[in-house]
């Protein structure tokens, strides 16, 4: 009797043990019954099933990533690129997402990448490289993410964010040796714009100090000419006034003059009669010192 209900028992548990499953919070459950779901996206929480017939099946709804290598593309002048993005991806159809899947995440990431690598290059396709450039921050990712995520309906997969993390010239390229030339020649034409300003201010910088040069040399010589001319009147008076006083000095200092700059030198030989009147005053100053 006993033994019956510890059996009884037992069955009892088991029962119950298979009737009940847990779905945690991160968590979206569905039930399959032979093979075929009968039930999807089971909100968390504790549920009821029937045991040995139906088996429950539990799905991430997290975020999920997909990191892919970078892929080059072709833009539409024919430049290649290399692109490297990452999207960020959850469950949405529980049910598509296993038929399309089998419920493992490693098939659902090989059947998203080719749909991502389908927009990127349909897009970039349409697109000059600096269009893409300058595009990758503001509408580009938006329009991706939209495309990538229409198309990954048909997996149960809704994208959340697609970003481009970089996007750069192939180190075999011809685009980065013409890239790089084109910022040289622009880095050129800069400095040749610098130096031609410079130029341009120094030689503005020059002409000035030549004007004012030639201003302040007209006005010293105005000046100078204005004083020599005070100083030669106001001598010339002085010497009338000398030659009005006294006639026979003026006569003995103009000859002292005359003999400072004939002998200056102390070398010059000159041969002239000794009564001429040029050593009047040499015969004078004898004949008084005699």
């Amino acid at each position: 009797m006993r033994t019956g209900l510890m059996i009884a028992a037992a069955i009892v548990l088991l029962l119950v043990a298979n009737s009940l499953f847990m779905v945690r919070e991160y968590e979206s459950g569905a039930l399959f019954r032979l093979g075929a779901i009968t039930r999807a996206d089971i909100a968390p929480g504790l549920h009821v099933k029937v045991p040995f017939i139906e088996t429950v099946r539990r799905f991430d709804r997290r975020l999920l990533t997909l990191d892919a290598m970078p892929e080059r593309y072709l833009t539409s002048e024919k430049k290649d690129v290399s692109v490297d993005f990452f999207v960020r991806w959850r469950i949405d159809d529980v049910t598509r997402y296993y038929q399309a899947t089998a419920g493992i995440e490693d098939n659902a990431l090989a059947r998203l990448n080719p749909i991502v690598k389908e927009a990127v290059r349909n897009e970039l396709n349409q697109r000059t490289l600096a269009e893409v450039v300058a595009d990758v921050r503001t509408n580009l990712t938006d329009v991706l993410r939209e495309k990538t995520d229409e198309a990954a309906r048909t997996l149960g997969i809704q994208v959340i964010d697609l970003r481009i993390k970089r996007i750069e010239l192939p180190e075999d390229s011809t685009v980065i040796d013409s890239v790089f030339q084109r910022m040289r020649e622009e880095r050129r034409r800069v400095a040749n714009e610098l130096r031609a300003e410079g130029q341009e201010a120094a030689e503005e910088v020059e002409a000035d100090a030549d004007r004012q040069r030639h201003v302040i040399l007209a006005n010293a010589e105005r000046d100078a000419q204005r004083l020599r001319g005070e100083g030669d009147a106001r001598a010339a008076n002085i010497y009338a006034e000398a030659y009005q006083a006294d006639s026979e000095f003026y006569g003995f200092h103009r000859s002292l003059q005359a003999y400072r700059e004939t002998f200056r030198s102390g070398s010059d030989v000159i041969v002239i009669d000794p009564d001429s009147e040029f050593f009047r005053y040499f015969g004078e100053t004898g004949r008084a010192s005699r």
